[in-house]
């Protein structure tokens, strides 16, 4: 049975950030991701989410001026100091939140030669520093429509680094509206990609509002993940047409059958610091 996470950067914006983990947990979700919880403590941050006994599944690292255009530094020349004290307040934030997961976004470095290399050096430390914290790392692919120049464009893109990231404690996010975008064909892609695989997203297809319009079927890609052995979260990463709670008819047949308390990623993914293989 799907377990959904409410996005709190896109739902339930008509409130205060704070005020918005309460909105979720009364709305019936059982966990919460968002992309930056930096511009409150993570003490405040925390007192949000523990008042109503939501899980934190996922948050992102600090990914540079984000106002200026900027999606993620892992990527970039010249920001290694910043990058290693971004990981150290992502992770303090993690453990303030006990959430065992992180995206690291990449950027966008133009057609700077050496993107590869140092985006692929700065995953493995990323790898090494979060896994002693007992965090898994997270790449996510997002495609070039929303995001333009994105360094990791596509799912196969994704999936290529990650092998020659090779690095245990990193996985795949797969955000189902960007492989819609990028790759297709979803029913095969997510059973080639399951292995690898720790977090799911979705929006509708192409409006990137509630799953129950678009040219995706959501119901029927549930059951996919279901009986793909998927036992994590599923993001609702979009951006509600109206009113939050008004467009949550698609998840009332979901709500009432949420039970326990989801693991990160598909079953044969392991925990947090296992190997992928």
């Amino acid at each position: 049975m799907p377990q959904f996470a409410a996005n709190l950067t896109l739902m339930f914006a008509e409130r205060p950030f704070l005020d918005r983990f309460a909105a979720a947990a009364e709305a019936g979700f059982r966990a919460v991701e968002y992309l930056f919880p930096y511009d409150h403590s993570a003490q405040d941050v925390a007192a949000a989410l523990n008042a109503t006994g939501l899980t934190q599944a996922l948050f992102n690292a600090p990914a540079g001026d984000w106002a200026a255009g900027e999606r993620g530094i892992a990527s970039l020349p010249g920001r290694d100091e910043e990058f290693s004290a971004g990981l150290v307040t992502a992770l303090q934030y993690a453990a303030a939140l006990d959430c065992r997961q992180l995206h690291v976004m990449a950027g966008i470095p133009g057609a700077d030669p050496q993107a590869r290399t140092r985006y692929i050096e700065r995953l493995r430390e990323a790898a090494e520093v979060a896994e002693e914290a007992g965090v898994r790392v997270l790449v996510e692919p997002i495609n070039p429509v929303d995001m333009p120049g994105y360094f990791v464009e596509s799912v196969r893109a994704g999936v290529e680094l990650l092998e020659e990231i090779d690095h245990p404690n990193t996985r795949l996010q797969l955000d189902l509206y960007h492989a819609q975008i990028t790759d297709g064909d979803l029913t095969r892609l997510i059973q080639r990609v399951a292995p690898l695989t720790a977090h799911i997203q979705i929006a509708s297809v192409p409006q990137r509002s509630e799953p129950d319009s678009g040219e995706l079927n959501h119901p029927y890609l549930f059951e996919l993940l279901d009986s793909s052995g998927y036992t994590g979260w599923i993001g609702c990463e979009y951006r509600p047409a109206a009113r939050t709670e008004d467009g949550l008819g698609w998840f009332a047949p979901y709500r009432a059958a949420q039970t326990g308390t989801a693991q990160p990623g598909f079953t044969s993914a392991g925990q947090p610091g296992q190997a992928r293989r």
